[in-house]
Formats: structure tokens, sequence, C-alpha cells
């Protein structure tokens, strides 16, 4: 069993996870468990909806030219790291 967990990334900051409950992920091509998950407790799920609906008034309100600037760099940064979210999406899929 892997010792990696997995937390929870709200409001621009990673958050380890209170709620003391963990989920196994497994890898689909062998069975075995390559990774555990941090379950959110209602307070985390309710902190990463009011640090969405805190950011959606700037983001709607800012011109759509400076928006799409930001959705290229992240389309850059996507390609850049082609590789990395293929064998992430691999080790979660088995494919």
């Amino acid at each position: 069993m892997s010792n990696k967990t997995i937390g929870h990334y709200i409001n621009g900051q990673h958050v380890a996870g209170t709620s003391g409950r963990l989920s196994d992920i497994y890898n689909p091509a062998t069975g075995e468990v390559q990774a555990q998950l941090c379950n959110a407790t209602v307070q985390e799920t309710e902190a990463a909806i009011s640090a969405a609906q805190a950011a959606f008034p700037a983001w709607s309100a800012m011109p759509a030219l400076r928006r799409a600037r930001i959705m290229f760099r992240f389309k850059a940064l996507l390609d850049e790291h082609a590789n990395d979210l293929a064998k992430a999406i691999s080790l979660e899929h088995g494919k």
C-alpha cells in the first residue's frame, strides 16, 4: 500500500483534510492501493463552495480578453504537462 495521501485544494491553499476518513484509490491494472484520498468534512466542503462563490464576481466582471489570456495560459500549462497528465489519468483509469 502506498503512503501517498491526497488532500484538497481550497481557495488557493492545500488542505490536508481533517475528517480522519480516507478512501483508497486503486490502480485499476493491478488492484493495488496506490494512494488514499482524504474525505472532506462538511466544513471543508462549505469552505470550497464559499471560495468559489467569492471568486465568481471578480472573474465574471473581468474583461473577456483578460479571461481569454488566463485560459490560454492554462492551455499552455496543460500542453507543457501533457505527459504528467496522461500518466495520472492512466493510473486512475488503467488505460
